[in-house]
């Protein structure tokens, strides 16, 4: 079981179909195609029946955390699928995840065991001290670069936002309703300090600035307002 850590500041931003292909050609020569470049990620968040972890996120407090099981693709019960454990503090992310076997997951659900690692030690406390269960699923469709000169510079743009609160499964396919009504680009902007210069102008240039959007915050307030009426 493997187990990763990363720690970074990351800034988004909502984009229209001619900002994005426009701060794209802006960009070429300063990024390159990441290792995969092209995905279809898959999520399953987790909460309790009170929805601790999402509604506490939407306070906007110092610190926040979400649990989530992640895909790249729809997988099959015998893929490698990442385990994370994702908090802010003060603007500061930090993301902590396992790769694991899909089975097994599902059946550290069942049984709440699994094999020990510092990383499971601490997402098995959330999983327990909040008694999480799957909450929601989430998709979308990404493309993933990387800076030439800087390896450490992560820029990924997602589209076709949807979700499913049934089949809470991430072998179950990868549908879901739409968020959005028209075609919207979420952005994100992963670097480990302070951004390039170049990036900012560019930025500046196309009108793009940032923004606090949470996917699953954001799906969230949509679904209890639907449930409400």
């Amino acid at each position: 079981m493997d187990g990763l850590v990363f720690r970074r500041v990351e800034k988004k931003y909502l984009l229209n179909k001619k900002q994005k292909e426009a701060f794209l050609r802006d960009i070429n020569k300063y990024i390159e195609e990441d290792e995969f470049f092209e995905s279809k990620i898959c999520n399953i968040y987790f909460d309790n029946i009170h929805n601790d972890l999402i509604a506490n996120s939407l306070e906007k407090p110092p610190f926040k955390a979400k649990l989530r099981l992640r895909s790249y693709e729809v997988p099959s019960m015998d893929d490698y699928v990442f385990l994370e454990v994702k908090n802010k503090y003060k603007g500061i992310v930090g993301k902590r995840r396992i790769k694991i076997r899909l089975k097994d997951f599902y059946d550290y659900l069942k049984k709440g065991i699994m094999e020990s690692s510092q990383i499971m030690k601490e997402i098995d406390y959330y999983f327990k001290y909040y008694d999480l269960k799957p909450y929601i699923f989430v998709a979308y469709d990404r493309l993933s670069y990387r800076g030439k000169d800087d390896a450490n510079l992560r820029i990924t743009i997602d589209s076709n936002l949807r979700s499913r609160k049934d089949d809470l499964r991430l072998e179950l396919g990868n549908e879901g309703e739409k968020y959005f009504d028209e075609e919207v680009f979420i952005m994100e902007i992963k670097v480990l300090d302070a951004m390039p210069l170049w990036l900012t102008n560019i930025l500046s240039k196309n009108k793009i600035y940032t923004t606090s959007f949470s996917k699953v915050g954001n799906i969230y307030r949509k679904v209890e307002e639907m449930e409400k009426c």
